[in-house]
């Protein structure tokens, strides 16, 4: 050995340089190896488990229906005598999410609760936006004779308050009241790139893995209704799972990732505001989905008087029915004094 090599080699120089060089090299192109051979292994895995999982789900037995111009609307009704009350679910609830509320309202109240399209046993029909969903909810109003001095108050959960807002902005005399229930009409704030990172075969995998789990329908239920809520029995799991397994569920679960939760814009709630309809506002004092500040805000933003805060999280028609009723029925009152 020279001692120029050998100076090279005590210094790492060239040669031995081009020597890692290589190295690294190879060790790159073995990762992405290996790499491209995981990505064809969980895709193909998660095809072939959308594959035997894509049977769907059947409708429990007894369901009550009605035609709502393009959209077959399953319901649920409470009471038989009192003024009109039309309650409208948010993302991943059905009519069934109102049976605390529905049976304490029913005793002094006409009660009605629908499954939007695309969630629940409704038939899914595209387009999965707010101005269908309030079309829907308006031809139901419609449909069930509730017209005229009969005309309903309408109350929105969650991202179905913006539903219930434009139904009330459309509707006209159709629609004697409007409350937002744990629910602010607002857009929902995520990355616009985010539906984009959110692909098939991938999400139905994860979203049906999800659902399949008892632990996870449990989990979240028990996070957004809070300790005064009682443990889901198997039968409540199936409760939650079975509507989300319908057919066209899925669609509209992605549609809605890709343009949003129901909503209104600016303009929308600016038109509320000035309306003289009826308003209330009504929220969970612990919903983790809101800060603190936000009743007072959507009340203002709807021109609704202050908002009543009862106890409970996101889910208050269940956790905080007897509380919820009474601000319900004086809405009502306020609605029929003005109709008078």
């Amino acid at each position: 050995m020279t001692a120029g090599s050998t100076a090279d080699a005590a210094a790492g120089g060239p040669t031995g340089a081009a020597t890692g060089g290589r190295r690294a090299g190879r060790a790159v192109r073995r990762l992405l190896r290996w790499l491209v051979v995981a990505v064809v292994l969980v895709t193909v895995a998660s095809l072939l488990y959308n594959v035997i999982t894509s049977r769907r789900a059947s409708r429990p037995p007894g369901l009550a229906f009605v035609r709502t111009g393009d959209v077959r609307t399953r319901y649920r009704a409470w009471g038989k005598r009192g003024s009109p009350v039309v309650l409208v679910p948010g993302a991943f609830e059905t009519a069934d999410t109102f049976a605390v509320l529905g049976s304490q309202l029913g005793t002094d109240h006409r009660v009605y609760a629908l499954d939007l399209t695309g969630t629940g046993y409704s038939q899914a029909k595209a387009p999965f936006t707010v101005a269908h969903f309030a079309a829907q909810v308006l031809a139901f109003i419609s449909v069930m004779g509730l017209t005229g001095r009969d005309a309903p108050v309408v109350v929105g959960h969650s991202s179905g308050a913006a539903v219930a807002g434009l139904a009330a902005l459309e509707g006209g005399r159709r629609v004697a009241g409007v409350m937002f229930l744990d629910g602010d009409a607002e857009p929902l704030a995520a990355p616009s790139f985010l539906h984009y990172l959110v692909i098939d075969p991938y999400r139905t995998t994860v979203f049906r893995l999800g659902l399949s789990s008892d632990w996870a329908v449990r989990s979240i239920y028990s996070s957004q209704c809070g300790p005064a809520c009682p443990r889901l029995s198997q039968a409540g799991v199936e409760t939650w799972r079975r509507p989300l397994q319908q057919p066209g569920a899925e669609t509209a679960l992605w549609s809605m990732l890709s343009t949003g939760i129901p909503s209104l814009t600016e303009a929308q709630l600016g038109r509320l505001r000035a309306s003289p309809l009826p308003k209330s506002v009504v929220f969970g004092a612990d919903d983790p989905q809101y800060s603190k500040a936000a009743p007072a805000q959507v009340a203002a933003r709807i021109g609704a008087p202050p908002p009543t805060i009862v106890p409970g999280r996101h889910l208050t028609m269940i956790s905080s029915a007897r509380q919820v009723a009474p601000a319900i029925r004086a809405l009502c009152a306020r609605a029929s004094a003005q109709a008078r």
